[in-house]
C-alpha cells in the first residue's frame, strides 16, 4: 500500500463526485487547491482494520472533508463524511506563577504560553495585559478525530505524571478542547469519552472542558 495510490483514490471521488455526500458537500463549499490538485492535510494510516482517512483542507473554514478507504483487499473509497476541527490540549494557568515557574514544573516541552502583565493586544491605544500565566501542551495539532487526539494527549501527560500533578494542584491544569463542527443539516453529533480515557483522566486528577462551535454553509 502507497501513499500514491490512496491519494489518487481520494482525489479521484474529489473530482467524481460518486458519494452523495461528496457532490452535496462540494456543492456549497470549495477544497484549497495547490498545484491544480486538492491540498492534503494529513492521511490517516493509524487504523488497525486497514482503513485509511485523508483530510481535506475546506477554502475558509477550519473543518475538513474526509475520505475513508479500504486498503483490503484493495484501495476503494468506503465513506465520505465531514471531520470537526478539533484542538484537544492541556491548560495550566495561575495568577501568581509566571510562565517560567509553570514550565519548570514538568519535564514536558510545551507547545506554548503566556507570562502575566505581557500585552495582549492594543485597543483604543492602550494595552490590555494578560492577568494570568498560562501554558499549553498540545502534541496533536494535525487533522484527526477527537478520541485519537484526546488518547495522544493521555499518552503525552502520563510520560511525567509527577509533573502533571504539580501542574493540576498549583496551577489549575485541566484538559481543553475546541470544536467546531460543519453546520451542514443541525446534526452536530459530539465528542464520546469511553470507559477507558475517563479512568485515565482520573487517575491524573484531570478535568475536561469543551467549546464548541459551528461555522460553514447548510446543505440545499
Amino acid at each position: 500500500m502507497t501513499d500514491t495510490l490512496i491519494i489518487k483514490k481520494a482525489i479521484e471521488e474529489v473530482e467524481s463526485k460518486t458519494f452523495g455526500v461528496t457532490e452535496q458537500f462540494l456543492d456549497i463549499h470549495q477544497l484549497i487547491y495547490e498545484n491544480e490538485k486538492p491540498k492534503i492535510a494529513r492521511i490517516d494510516k493509524e487504523k488497525n482494520d486497514g482503513t485509511v482517512i485523508v483530510y481535506f483542507p475546506v477554502k475558509g473554514e477550519r473543518f475538513f472533508l474526509a475520505v475513508g478507504l479500504d486498503t483490503i483487499p484493495e484501495v476503494s473509497v468506503s465513506w465520505v463524511d465531514t471531520e470537526n476541527y478539533c484542538c484537544v490540549y492541556f491548560r495550566a494557568y495561575s495568577d501568581n506563577l509566571s510562565l517560567e515557574q509553570l514550565s519548570q514544573m514538568t519535564t514536558l516541552k510545551s507547545t506554548g504560553g503566556r507570562c502575566k502583565g505581557t500585552p495582549r493586544r492594543p485597543i483604543g491605544g492602550t494595552g490590555i495585559l494578560w492577568k494570568q500565566s498560562t501554558i499549553f501542551f498540545e502534541p496533536n495539532p494535525e487533522a484527526d478525530e477527537f478520541n485519537d487526539k484526546l488518547k495522544k494527549l493521555l499518552d503525552y501527560l502520563e510520560q511525567d505524571k509527577v509533573g502533571v500533578a504539580k501542574l493540576v494542584n498549583e496551577a489549575s491544569g485541566y484538559i481543553q478542547v475546541a470544536i467546531e463542527f460543519h453546520n451542514g443539516n443541525t446534526m452536530l453529533g459530539g465528542p464520546h469519552i469511553d470507559l477507558e480515557h475517563i479512568k485515565r483522566m482520573a487517575n491524573l486528577n484531570l478535568e475536561i472542558n469543551f467549546d464548541l462551535y459551528v461555522s460553514g454553509n447548510k446543505f440545499k
